[in-house]
């Protein structure tokens, strides 16, 4: 199990990733089991890299049994049907904020063989790779409630 990094000011945290250029390579390769322990003893349903102190675009998920990995995930349509969901963090234990994300979402990404893929994802699955997705760019839950409250603000 790696340990993940907790703390909404840990600098690792806020900082963008570079793009995994070869999702095939040994290193890389080998992070794959380690995170999904590592989310799995944590009782989490993803893990990006920057929580192990990894500053790479990488993530891992486990929806309903199912288990994903996505290297270089960008969010390129996203729906304008919001739900807000109740959302906590391994980063942040025991903190949980309600967070207005799109119900549905396209990505593309990288598979594990290095091959570009393109993915409509809707309900849960779509929170949390939005929510993983988040942590690639840098962003804390905290971060995206607290400009959610002020755009809110400001919308009065």
């Amino acid at each position: 199990m790696l340990p993940i990094i907790t703390g909404e000011t840990q600098e690792v945290l806020h900082r963008r990733v570079e793009r995994v250029a070869d999702p095939t390579a040994p290193e890389i390769r080998a992070l794959i089991p380690e995170m999904i322990e590592t989310m799995r003893k944590a009782d989490g349903v993803g893990l990006a890299a920057p929580q192990i102190d990894r500053s790479i675009s990488m993530c891992v998920v486990e929806v309903n049994g199912v288990v994903s990995v996505y290297f270089n995930p960008k969010i390129i349509r996203m729906s304008e049907e919001k739900v807000i969901f109740e959302e906590g963090c391994l980063s942040l234990p025991g903190e949980f904020f309600p967070i207005e994300r799109s119900e549905k979402i396209t990505i593309r990404y990288d598979d594990t063989a290095g091959k570009s893929r393109k993915l409509t994802l809707t309900g849960f699955l779509a929170i949390v790779l939005q929510h993983e997705i988040d942590h690639l760019e840098g962003t804390l839950i905290i971060d995206r409630y607290r400009s959610q409250n002020i755009k809110n603000a400001y919308a009065l």
